[in-house]
């Protein structure tokens, strides 16, 4: 059964923490909304918009390179407006069906898409939901502490959770939202059809269509998504000698000493012994591989660089770094002050929470070169979680 689909992908996702937008954070390796229209594409669907934000067009085309068959449209202030922009912005026939798929439901499957495309057969529209297992409670205003007075406990019987993606008839959807007050703003697109006078019908949901709403939504949907998979361990390490200059870089911070070091790059022996660690644990070889010296375009490059290249590699196979300890050996600079630079720098660089980064130093108690403070090291491990 021939079908278009809009995603609605111009919510700013306040409440799911710091950082990019929800719908262009990565799961797994691709962008959240990548999930959604990779798998209606793969269901069949004729066309599909992807509705963004003013001013998102780079990232948009980004996240959905190599696919064939979407465009991008830009929404409205509210999840309504953004809608009827996707429907202009499709011009689908009035009697094709049209799913309306939120990007922050990135698991959605061939079979819910099915479901719906066969229920909408005696319907006007329809949508997956979950009957509701808790018991509801109506709560008073915030009071002090946090807390909130129970004002009413609410019957659960025939109450339902609603899920997207929701189906509908073009026609029948445009002209519905077409006669929706506009000082209202509905929740969801089957709200519309039913002031409408539509009939509504509920297929059966699905847990992995969870909504991404808040931060800890994001740890459930990795696991949701990632099925079985193998933690690698990579380790790393990195010498450079010492010359003339005014500063050295450790881990992506400058750091003013009464040297430098040596190298074909930046010498950041805390980011080259990183990034071996993880080109290691996915086995794929080491930095000079990648980045050779011999390459007049690293020289003098930032290292932040290679690192975030090691990163790439490891989204782009479906794996996410878990945790990394680098240490490093010399006796000065003095690494102590800098430490917590350096971690903020390399969170920041694997975007990772800062107790998920590990900074050390040591000396050799005078021994060896870093001992003779003729250069310094480093070595790193790190952790990695990859699919199986």
């Amino acid at each position: 059964m021939d079908f278009s689909a809009v995603i609605v992908a111009a919510g700013s996702g306040q409440r799911a923490g710091p950082g990019d937008a929800k719908q262009w954070r990565s799961l797994r390796g691709r962008a959240v909304a990548r999930w959604s229209l990779e798998a209606l594409l793969a269901a069949g669907a004729r066309d599909v918009v992807v509705v963004i934000a003013e001013g998102d067009e780079a990232v948009g085309l980004e996240a959905f390179a190599g696919l064939q068959g979407w465009r991008l449209a830009v929404g409205g202030a509210t999840r309504d407006r953004s809608v009827v922009a996707g429907l202009e912005a499709l011009a689908a026939p009035p009697d094709e069906i049209v799913l309306v798929h939120d990007a922050a439901r990135p698991l959605v499957e061939a079979r819910h898409i099915a479901a719906l495309l066969a229920a909408l057969e005696e319907a006007d529209g329809a949508l997956p939901g979950l009957p509701v297992a808790d018991t509801i409670k109506r709560a008073g205003p915030e009071l002090a502490g946090g807390s909130r007075r129970v004002t009413a406990t609410v019957e659960r019987a025939g109450l339902w959770r609603a899920q997207t993606p929701q189906a509908f008839r073009a026609g029948f959807l445009a002209a519905a939202y077409e006669a929706w007050p506009s000082e209202d703003s509905p929740t969801d697109d089957a709200a519309v059809v039913e002031r409408a006078g539509g009939r509504v019908v509920v297929t059966p949901g699905d847990p992995r269509l969870l909504k991404l709403t808040y931060p800890e939504d994001f740890a459930m949907a990795e696991l949701l998504a990632g099925g079985a998979t193998i933690t690698r361990i990579g380790q790393g390490f990195d010498a450079h000698r010492f010359g003339p200059g005014d500063g050295v870089w450790l881990c992506g911070v400058l750091i003013a000493h009464d040297r430098t070091l040596i190298g074909h790059s930046d010498a950041d022996a805390g980011l080259h012994a990183l990034t071996d660690a993880l080109l290691g644990a996915i086995g794929e070889g080491d930095i000079g591989d990648h980045f050779p010296p011999s390459d007049p375009r690293w020289k003098g490059a930032a290292s932040s660089v290679f690192l975030a290249h090691a990163a790439d590699l490891i989204a782009a196979r479906g794996g996410r770094v878990i945790n990394v300890d680098v240490t490093l050996i010399c006796e000065r600079p003095k690494i102590k002050p800098h430490r917590e630079a350096m971690r903020a720098r390399l969170a920041e660089l694997l975007r990772l929470p800062l107790d998920r980064i590990s900074v050390k130093a040591t000396t050799t108690e005078a021994m060896g070169f870093t001992g003779r403070e003729e250069g310094l090291a480093a070595q790193a491990v790190a952790s990695v979680e990859m699919p199986s």
